[in-house]
């Protein structure tokens, strides 16, 4: 028996708990697409409401007005003005701040306008007490026809109530309280209005003709009415004035505050968090114990995981068939998934102490604190949004500059956005660190290692604004903006909410990385398994050239195995660029990694791993002990063999100078080329959208590209 569906819109100003919310009403029913067109997330979720009835809730974009100012906030208007989207709501459910309840119930009223059954609900409800704040809850619902829950989606309190509203959203009134507003605007022009589509309500006019450019699909033609653009405008300001008005009207009878009764830590933090220098101390202090974590923290799992699929990689050439799937399976699929799996502990530490400080508050601080560095780069506070979000991906950075209304500062964050160290370079840093920094301890307390890793975050922060100042200089466009950010409550992280971030947000991060390595790893396997009509007699003419040389039969394996490559259609490839590479320390083999990497950085350690996968030599069956290395990770004591991807790598010998491939100076210079290379697809063809042209994701491919070569070669000759 079909459930019945109830359409929900979520919807209400930044900083609500509107997330929170959402979270306690769908738990882990929850999926995330792209809206109808457009790239930018679409949250939706499944309510159980009773054994009959579920409510499908669409998490709706915040924002302050229903008037949009943005491509973000355009979207909460389409949604709650389409009836032929799916989703277009049955009812909607505004989410406001008890702290906040003035500002908030201008949305509200907007919404309500708008005819659709409306739900209030107070958000932070047990903050109450605490603020000194009471409400005449009864009068308020008289006051603003409709039904008002007071809830706490961080306690969970008033979440069943809510849930019984919404199921009996029917009984709920539609009113509209804009007639009475137009009539005081200019009640002649809003009759002449009405008049162009006396079934359509008043309200949804005035907005289709005061925010015509957001609209692709006009339903209602408005070219018969005559009147004066010069209006808008003012009729606009006049509509917010009335507004407020009557909210300040309502508050009074409903709402108090006695400040006697607050008892309030705010703003005694605040003096500390931005303050003009222990702020900047604390942030940076902060960024070091998330790096210091990341590798302390992420070490075991690490290890195991790479043990483990070394393993697994191995089992699987000792009890399959031999044959063409067998080595597909074993040098390409696993070893490449491995390169990916390996950094989950490492990605979800990151994602989940970047979930803690934007669920405390704290990061709303960092964005006012660096307000005042970024104006002298081009950008405002609102452009560190961007650039913070750059530590998970480019590509929702890159999205979230749609809040900048001011085109030269957005442009600017999005052309230097991708500096900022994301997700994907971490698994590049993090095995290089490894094999070049040693795992020594300084100060008792500090690891060289995540320090190394902090100073590449750095180093990516610092290029992004020195870039985003040459931009400032360079783009001839002249524009003013003021940049203004809600601080919202510290308050203690709700743990649901860390989980389902980091759970989304990793997940985002291995499927989708995971669908590109897997796909280059079989592309890569069949490259370097074959080649020219010459390949087939390699092993042939190796074994005939060896014939008078004393080798044993393991180093006449590897001597087959690594001509192979060599002569393989990839080892083709990267012989025939190796001489563009090669002043930067690396090889063909290397330079066949910076190449497939341009689909996605994290590629390139997936590459290594199957490239040295296909060059090992098998092991002989009758030595082979199955998860020999897990055993010895169990027993902390080094595997035997080098069949892991760190192990491999570490191994790599250079053959001209007989030392080790990635050596310090080789590592470094690696390091640098991932800091400023554009080297995600994705995200180009994301700037391509943003800036509806080819010419500035060209621009920032060229620049950042020709940068890291350069960058690459002055460290590595200074180095070597």
């Amino acid at each position: 028996m079909n459930k019945k569906s109830i359409q929900v819109s979520l919807i209400g100003n930044p900083n609500t708990g509107k997330t929170s919310l959402f979270n306690q009403l769908t738990g882990l029913n929850q999926k995330v697409g792209n809206y109808p067109g457009i790239t930018v997330d679409k949250k939706q979720g499944i309510c159980k409401l009773s054994s009959e009835t579920e409510a499908i809730i669409t998490d709706l974009p915040g924002t302050y007005s229903i008037n949009p100012t943005s491509v973000d906030e355009s979207i909460v208007l389409k949604a709650i003005q389409n009836k032929t989207d799916e989703n277009y709501p049955d009812v909607i459910l505004v989410v406001t701040d008890v702290e906040n309840l003035k500002r908030n119930l201008l949305l509200f009223t907007q919404v309500q306008d708008l005819g659709i059954p409306t739900i209030l609900a107070i958000n932070m409800a047990d903050q109450m007490k605490k603020k000194g704040i009471s409400i005449n809850l009864p009068k308020l619902e008289e006051e603003l026809q409709t039904k008002i829950v007071l809830i706490s989606a961080k306690k969970n309190e008033g979440i069943n109530e809510l849930k019984e509203t919404i199921n009996n959203y029917n009984s709920l009134s539609s009113v509209t309280n804009f007639t009475t507003i137009a009539k005081k605007i200019d009640a002649a022009y809003f009759d002449d209005l009405q008049k162009v589509a006396h079934e359509k309500p008043l309200y949804n006019l005035w907005l289709q003709l005061t925010q015509q450019h957001f609209f692709e699909n006009k339903n209602i033609n408005l070219d018969s009415f005559s009147h004066d653009v010069s209006k808008l405008k003012k009729y606009q300001h006049k509509e917010t004035i009335y507004r407020y008005q009557r909210i300040n009207k309502i508050l009074e009878k409903t709402y108090t505050v006695d400040s006697n009764k607050a008892t309030d830590l705010r703003s005694k933090l605040d003096k500390i968090f931005t303050h003009k220098i222990f702020g900047y101390l604390i942030f940076f202090g902060i960024l070091l114990l998330i790096f210091q974590s990341i590798f302390d923290w992420a070490t075991v799992p690490m290890d195991f995981i790479d043990a483990l699929f070394g393993d697994l990689s191995e089992l699987a050439k000792q009890k399959l068939p031999e044959g063409m799937l067998t080595n597909l399976l074993t040098d390409g699929i696993i070893p490449g998934i491995g390169g990916v799996v390996i950094f989950i502990p490492q990605i979800a530490i990151l994602f989940f102490l970047i979930a803690l400080l934007e669920e405390t508050g704290y990061m709303s601080r960092v964005v006012f604190l660096m307000d005042k560095i970024m104006r002298r780069f081009g950008m405002s506070g609102k452009s560190v949004i961007p650039l913070i979000s750059g530590t998970a991906c480019a590509i929702p950075a890159v999205m979230a500059t749609r809040t900048i209304s001011n085109w030269k500062e957005r442009l600017i964050t999005i052309l230097v956005t991708p500096f900022t160290t994301c997700a994907a370079r971490l698994p590049v840093y993090a095995i290089l660190i490894a094999i070049i920094i040693p795992s020594k301890t300084i100060f008792g307390f500090l690891k060289i290692q995540g320090l190394a890793l902090l100073s590449l975050y750095i180093l990516g922060f610092a290029a992004a604004i020195i870039s985003g100042y040459i931009l400032n200089k360079t783009l001839n466009v002249k524009s003013k903006s003021f940049f203004v950010i809600e601080m919202p409550n510290y308050q203690i992280p709700s743990f649901k909410n860390v989980f389902l971030s980091v759970l989304e947000k990793t997940k985002s991060f291995v499927f989708d990385a995971g669908k590109i390595i897997l796909a280059i790893s079989i592309v890569l396997w069949f490259l370097a398994t074959n080649g020219p009509s010459s390949y087939a007699n390699i092993e042939k003419e190796v074994t005939e050239n060896a014939a008078n040389k004393s080798l044993s039969e393991q180093e006449l394996q590897q001597k087959i195995a690594a001509t192979k490559l060599e002569k393989s259609f990839i080892g083709i490839a990267g012989k025939t660029i190796e001489p563009a590479v090669k002043p930067l320390g690396y090889d063909w083999k290397i330079g066949i990694g910076l190449i497939t990497s341009f689909a996605a950085r994290e590629v390139f350690v997936g590459t290594l791993a199957t490239i040295y996968s296909i060059q090992e030599v098998e092991s002989d069956a009758a030595n082979f002990i199955p998860f020999k290395n897990v055993k010895a990770f169990f027993n902390e004591s080094e595997p035997e063999d080098n069949n892991t991807i760190k192990k491999r790598m570490q191994a790599e010998i250079n053959p001209v100078t007989g030392k080790k491939r990635f050596n310090f100076a080789t590592g470094m210079s690696l390091l640098v080329f991932y800091a400023f290379a554009m080297q995600c697809m994705a995200t180009l063809a994301i700037v391509k959208r943003e800036t509806q042209s080819w010419k500035w994701p060209i621009i920032q491919l060229v620049g950042m590209s020709v940068l890291a070569y350069l960058s690459a070669l002055i460290v590595y000759q200074f180095l070597k």
